[in-house]
């Protein structure tokens, strides 16, 4: 009897150092969890209220969370700032102290493919761009469907534009589209804008102008305009960073338009003035999808090499519903846009994109809606 005690005295004083060092164990892994250290390299400046700050806002709120350690360096967005854009790339991955190396837009393609070339070795990130997807295994590209999202909006600004019992709405139907640049990306904003607009009221055109910049609000301001007093636009949605804001400026100067804005939710960015004829924001999120990216890199799902597109069912895009757009525009409006939603996530409709297509359809659709 007493060799039986013996033995199970053994046997639990052995299962209980196994318990307590798996437990240890555990502690220690769920401790241990790799603290990245990154760098966001941005091709114009902070500040934009729109694009890039979203960006920073994923960045900040992965750090918040003790998950990553980083530091932003604004290049600046000039033609004379570009000559720095590819040194300060080689001099980021020639330092080796950086997990991940994140660039953004369209600009940026050709100068990361040199440097990711050079450095096979170092991991790096390119938002809102599809070049050489899968020509460099180091590099992951996140696109957006910003075609779904410039739906929602096109819905939005054709139903708004058609009723004349809103402030500032007058009877010609006319809304105002202000791009960045004429490029598959802002393009694909205008594609889905187009859709919906047309889907909404096929009477209602679109006047599409691209400033040809992200930073020179003047142009677009100057644009915007002439959108509002020689096509009467009463509504006019700003695709252009920082430019974009010239059009909102448009739009308050005239007193006799809305604005919608792109990327971020404006209207909390925007000085108040500006933020007061917001109407609402296509909310490109840019910032959720670097932190959607870390949580499958912590969950060991990687995508080097590969193009991962976020569209409204993954939270990728989607549009402001609250403050503004639910205490201006009238529910009619508002159960328009959201049911087309639902019939987007649904299959129901299904949104051209402006993105691998050779057939230039996106700017026939365009010029047959200018006014």
């Amino acid at each position: 009897m007493k060799k039986l005690v013996a033995i199970l005295l053994t046997v639990l004083v052995a299962f209980s150092m196994f318990a307590c060092k798996t437990a240890s164990d555990a502690t220690a892994a769920a401790g241990d969890k790799k603290v990245y250290n990154v760098v966001s390299l941005v091709n114009g400046n902070l500040g934009d209220k729109s694009f890039f700050d979203s960006a920073e806002s994923g960045l900040k709120a992965l750090q918040d969370a003790g998950r990553i350690t980083y530091k932003t360096i604004e290049m600046g967005g000039t033609d004379e700032d570009q000559p720095k854009w590819l040194e300060t790339l080689y001099e980021v991955a020639e330092s080796k102290e950086y997990d991940l190396i994140i660039v953004g837009t369209y600009q940026m393609p050709d100068y990361l493919k040199e440097v990711a070339t050079a450095y096979p070795d170092q991991k790096f990130l390119i938002y809102d761009d599809t070049s050489y997807v899968g020509e460099n295994a180091n590099v992951v590209n996140i696109s957006y469907k910003q075609n779904d999202m410039g739906y929602l909006i096109g819905v939005f600004a054709a139903a708004m534009t058609t009723d004349t019992s809103v402030k500032n709405i007058n009877a010609d139907k006319v809304v105002g589209f202000v791009g960045g640049v004429d490029s598959p990306v802002i393009n694909d904003f205008l594609y889905g804008f187009l859709e919906g607009v047309k889907a909404t009221d096929p009477e209602v055109k679109v006047d599409t102008r691209y400033v040809n910049s992200y930073v020179d609000t003047a142009t677009a301001k100057e644009m915007g305009l002439s959108m509002i007093s020689d096509n009467k636009a009463d509504i006019l949605w700003g695709v252009a960073g920082l430019s974009g804001n010239g059009a909102a400026e448009a739009a308050l100067e005239s007193g006799k338009a809305w604005f919608i804005g792109v990327d971020s939710d404006q209207e909390q960015t925007l000085k108040p003035e500006l933020a007061a004829i917001t109407l609402t924001s296509g909310l490109k999120n840019v910032g959720q999808s670097i932190i959607w990216i870390f949580d499958e890199w912590d969950a060991g799902r990687t995508y080097w090499g590969k193009l991962v597109n976020l569209g409204l069912t993954e939270g990728g895009v989607g549009i402001v519903t609250d403050k503004n757009f639910a205490s201006v525009a009238p529910k009619a409006v508002q159960d328009k846009v959201l049911a087309a939603e639902a019939a987007i996530k649904d299959g129901t409709i299904k949104v051209d994109t402006a993105i691998g297509d050779d057939t230039n359809a996106v700017i026939a659709l365009r010029d047959s809606m200018q006014p």
